[in-house]
C-alpha cells in the first residue's frame, strides 16, 4: 500500500507502508532538511491525521537526501520570530513523545539542533554508520530548551550536560552504547529498507492494540513526559526571557548568518 499524500508547504510527505501499518514521513527541504516553522507544522499535521489510525504499528521518520536535519531554522532564532518558533517545537516534541504508536526516527548523516531534539523524544533511534548528532547551540550563544530539560531522562545527566555546554557531536556507535539509538543499521542495502526490515522483525508481529497500551505504560513510566511538562516550560521561560534579550544570546545568531566571528560581551 502506497498512500502518498503531499502535506502542505511541500516539505513533508506522508506515505502509508507495510498494509497501512507503518506511517512513513519524509522532510525534503534541500539543503540540509531545514526544521522551520511551517515544517515542523507540517510534521504535526501528518502525525494528528493517523492519530486514530488503529492499524498504524511505527511511524518511521526521516529526512531526505542523505542527512536527517541541520536543525531549526537559524533566522528564526531571531527575536521576532523566536517565541513562534520554541512554542511549535515543543509543541511537535510533545507529539511525537505521545503519539500513541512508537516513532522511529531513521538518523542518516547530521542531526543537529532541534532536529536533534525532536529525534530525544522519538521512541526508538535507527542510526546508519554516518549518523552524527549534536546540539551546536552554543557556539550561537544560545542553548537547547529540550535537550536542557529532557537530555538526562534520554542520553543520562552526564552526556547530556556536555552535549549542552560544549555543542560536541557523538557518533552512532556512541549513541548505542548509551542506549539512545536502538540499533545500527547495517549498510549493507538502502537505510529504508534496513529500517523496514528491523520492524518486520521485531513490531510486525505485535498486537497493535497491545503496542499502543504497552507504548502509553512505557512512555508515561520513563520521565520523558514529566520532563516535557513544566521542566520543559521552565526552560521555554529561561530562553525568552533571560537568554533572548541579551547581547550575547542574538550575536551569536548575527554573526553565524552573516559569517563573521561573534563578538561576545559576555553579557
Amino acid at each position: 500500500m502506497s498512500d502518498t499524500t503531499a502535506v502542505p508547504a511541500s516539505t513533508v510527505t506522508s506515505t502509508l507502508l507495510e498494509e497501512g501499518r507503518v506511517l512513513r514521513l519524509v522532510v525534503d527541504r534541500p539543503k540540509g532538511n531545514i526544521l522551520d516553522k511551517a515544517t515542523m507544522e507540517a510534521l504535526g499535521a501528518a502525525l494528528t491525521r493517523h492519530q486514530g489510525d488503529l492499524k498504524l504499528k511505527l511511524v518511521l521518520l526521516r529526512g531526505a537526501g542523505g542527512h536527517f536535519s541541520f536543525g531549526a531554522s537559524v533566522e528564526e532564532h531571531r527575536p521576532a520570530q523566536a517565541p513562534a518558533m520554541l512554542r511549535t517545537l515543543h509543541t511537535l516534541v510533545r507529539q511525537i513523545a505521545t503519539f500513541p504508536v512508537p516513532v522511529a526516527a531513521l538518523v542518516e548523516g547530521r542531526c543537529l539542533g532541534g532536529a536533534f531534539e525532536v529525534v530525544l523524544c522519538c521512541h526508538l533511534v535507527l542510526a546508519t554508520r554516518n549518523a552524527r548528532f549534536a546540539c551546536p547551540e552554543v557556539k550561537l550563544g544560545v542553548f537547547p530548551p529540550v535537550l536542557a530539560a529532557a537530555g538526562a531522562t534520554r542520553l543520562g545527566g552526564a552526556l547530556a550536560e556536555r552535549l549542552a555546554l560544549t555543542g560536541d557531536e557523538i557518533d552512532a556507535q556512541t549513541a548505542l552504547g548509551c542506549g539512545f539509538a536502538s540499533a545500527i543499521l547495517p549498510g549493507e542495502s538502502d537505510p529504508e529498507s534496513e529500517a523496514l526490515a528491523w520492524y518486520r522483525q521485531r513490531l510486525a508481529p505485535l498486537s497493535a492494540f497491545s503496542l499502543r497500551a504497552t507504548t502509553r505504560a512505557a512512555r508515561e513510566g520513563s520521565g520523558l513526559l514529566a520532563a516535557l511538562g513544566e521542566p520543559l516550560d521552565r526552560t521555554e521561560r529561561a530562553y525568552l526571557e533571560h537568554l533572548l534579550p541579551s547581547h550575547d544570546g542574538n550575536e551569536g545568531i548575527e554573526a553565524f548568518l552573516a559569517r563573521r566571528p561573534p563578538a561576545w560581551q559576555d553579557a
